[in-house]
């Protein structure tokens, strides 16, 4: 009789592909009319920016490539021009620079590559623009909202920052409406000094101040109690002395003074 042949395993062996890096693909240029706007506040009737004898740091090639604007030239690198180089202007008007789609080399050269760059002029983005202009108006909003529910002690902190002792003759009335206006005119400043733990206290201690419940020394260096002269606080050197007042009212010493003047302020 026969054997039977024995079965033989063959161990299978997991191939795995090797993986393929996928470069990220660069950005396309988008091919359209632009617009190049001067910085500065004060636009000349007539400005020309320098299209010659500039230079470009090429990440790529690891060495400065000089740039020219030349019309009869399709790149504004030098050492890809080909023929003659016949030089022309970038000239401004009235702060903007109006560049049509057709003029590709002049407008990836204002775009991309000129060392004036975001420095002495900036393209006009409407998208990045308007992005900017929405955060503004939020910020404007949140600004407002947060004013229209503020007790009036917040009020009068916030607004002795901005008028100083000038609150002390307002009504509560004045001092909502000019609050909203700063809320309204300046958001961002408003929304930080409404996060500032330390505007509530300042304005306490300028408070008891006033009221000769603490005295501060001519030199705004101590302060101390109205009633006997006791020292309660050496100022440190350049720091304003109201600023400081509220750090000391956040000790253990300070909130049991805190705790007194308050019973003294009702």
């Amino acid at each position: 009789m026969a054997k039977k042949q024995e079965k033989v395993e063959v161990p299978v062996v997991e191939t795995t592909k090797p993986k393929v890096k996928v470069e990220p693909k660069k950005p396309t240029w988008e091919i359209k009319d632009r617009v190049y706007n001067l910085r500065q506040m004060h636009k000349p009737l007539s400005y020309s920016l320098r299209s010659s004898g500039i230079f470009y740091f090429d990440p790529e090639a690891g060495y400065e490539r000089e740039l020219k604007y030349c019309q009869n030239q399709k790149t504004p690198f030098v050492d890809e021009m080909k023929g003659d180089q016949r030089l022309d202007h970038i000239i401004f008007r009235n702060g903007s620079l109006f560049v049509e789609k057709e003029k590709t080399v002049l407008q990836k050269m204002l775009s991309l590559y000129h060392p004036h760059k975001d420095k002495v002029y900036e393209e006009y983005k409407p998208i990045a623009e308007a992005a900017s202009e929405i955060e503004v108006l939020e910020m404007e909003a949140d600004a407002i909202l947060a004013a229209r529910n503020l007790d009036i002690d917040m009020v009068e902190a916030i607004m002795r920052v901005e008028k100083g002792s000038e609150v002390n003759n307002m009504s509560s009335k004045e001092l909502k409406r000019d609050l909203l206006l700063f809320a309204r005119n300046n958001p961002a400043l408003f929304l930080d000094l409404l996060e500032d733990d330390n505007v509530q206290l300042r304005n306490f201690g300028i408070k008891a101040t006033e009221m000769r419940i603490l005295k501060l020394s001519n030199d705004q260096r101590t302060f101390m109690w109205g009633s006997n002269d006791r020292k309660l606080l050496n100022v440190p050197f350049d720091e304003h002395p109201y600023s400081a007042l509220a750090a000391w009212f956040k000790t253990d010493e300070g909130m049991e003074i805190y705790a007194n003047i308050e019973k003294q302020l009702k």
